[in-house]
């Protein structure tokens, strides 16, 4: 059994006040026995405004945010997904990139996010992800003494593959850091996140910004930690705060032992299209 335990926040543009409402709800969550926390999308910042964003990331070897969660899994001795921070990446563009900090403040594995959120919402609002970020390239897992993990991140969770991949590749648990807009929350959120656990017979992790923002952005909240079997174990509303749940990673084999059909791909013929006279 492992106790875990997910951080919800409301982040916005002051890159410290951020970080120091993330570190005092993982003080939270250790002080209430959580061995595995996970925080969501865009911990560090949430800023609307690219250039002054850009302006503001860092490599993550110059990050200070990245320093500040390295020095407080080591002090906690817990195991610390920061689920998402904006960083410097290659050229002008930027990273969304999911940090799991080991328990000495090691570095145990790095992801930055493949699919990258370029739509245009029936609200009007256009959201173009790729115009400031460079995609990953690389699913991401990482060994832990508990069982293995894999990292995701928000719009990732729209392409099973994905999830497929990691659990074929070994993953019990699979983290979902995201900022979800309300509309799309509201009719996706728990469907997405329980047939993800469903479909790959996991633990699904998914810790949220939630309720208005400063910057007047809007996100769903709801963190939720899901069982392999599509049961929700803890959510959230949309303030700020934590949820928790002990989990057992042997129910991940068990769930797959009774639908294994994660383990039975069958290789099928690319479709062609019927021509009708």
């Amino acid at each position: 059994m492992i106790s875990t335990a997910l951080v919800q926040l409301r982040s916005g543009p002051d890159m410290a006040r951020n970080v120091d409402a993330a570190s005092d709800l993982i003080r939270e969550a250790r002080s209430k026995g959580a061995s595995f926390v996970s925080t969501p999308e865009m911990t560090n910042i949430l800023e609307p405004d690219r250039p002054r964003l850009k302006s503001l990331a860092r490599l993550e070897t110059e990050d200070e945010s990245v320093r500040r969660f390295a020095a407080l899994a080591q002090e906690l001795g817990l195991w610390l997904n920061i689920g998402s921070l904006a960083l410097k990446g290659a050229g002008d563009k930027l990273v969304n990139r999911s940090l799991l900090f080991a328990p000495d403040g090691s570095i145990a594995a790095r992801y930055d996010k493949i699919h990258l959120f370029d739509v245009d919402l029936p609200t009007g609002e256009t959201l173009r992800e790729s115009h400031a970020y460079q995609g990953g390239d690389r699913a991401a897992l990482v060994e832990t003494p508990f069982g293995v993990i894999g990292l995701t991140i928000c719009y990732d969770m729209r392409f099973p593959q994905l999830y497929r991949t990691l659990a074929q590749a070994g993953a019990k648990l699979i983290t979902v850091p995201s900022a979800f807009t309300v509309p799309t929350g509201q009719a996706h959120w728990h469907v997405l996140l329980r047939a993800r656990a469903i479909e790959t017979g996991s633990f699904v992790l998914a810790a949220a910004q939630g309720g208005r923002h400063e910057t007047g952005r809007e996100t769903y909240g709801h963190s939720l930690i899901v069982s392999p079997w599509g049961e929700v174990l803890a959510e959230a509303g949309t303030d700020p705060g934590i949820v928790m749940a002990e989990i057992d990673l042997s129910e991940a084999d068990l769930a797959r032992a009774r639908i294994p059909a994660v383990y039975l791909d069958v290789p099928f013929l690319n479709p062609v299209s019927a021509i009708v006279t």
